[in-house]
């Protein structure tokens, strides 16, 4: 059993980890965590993000989590959000796919065009 100080420490620190870098500019990199996302294996491709923005230390990148995107069928979903450029919506996201879409979309500046809400409704 964990102390009441102990869990607010966890608390305070996973939610540090999700609202990465906030407060700074560039990227950001969205995923839908309502209850739809999480049933369709949101929060495996949110903690893929999470590790692979560590791992390649992108300091201008934020990783945020919301609730509804309001395309449940196309759960999980990810958008992401570069300076100057419009939205990109990745949708039935994996971490795998996760992974690819921070290597390349995110570093690069490549969209992943097979992983799009348009590629989706084609």
């Amino acid at each position: 059993m964990k102390s009441l100080k102990d869990l607010e420490e966890i608390r305070k620190k996973t939610l540090d980890t999700i609202n990465m870098r906030k407060d700074q500019s560039g990227t950001r990199v969205v995923v839908g965590m309502a209850t739809c996302g999480i049933a369709a294996g949101a929060r495996p491709v949110l903690l893929a993000i999470m590790d692979e923005v560590e791992k390649n230390e992108l300091a201008d990148v934020v990783v945020a989590q919301t609730g509804c995107i309001g395309m449940c069928r196309l759960e999980p979903i990810v958008e992401v959000y570069r300076p100057g450029e419009e939205k990109v919506t990745y949708v039935k996201m994996n971490p795998s796919k996760a992974k690819r879409i921070i290597n390349e979309h995110v570093m690069q500046g490549k969209v992943v065009q097979d992983y799009t809400v348009g590629a989706e409704e084609k």
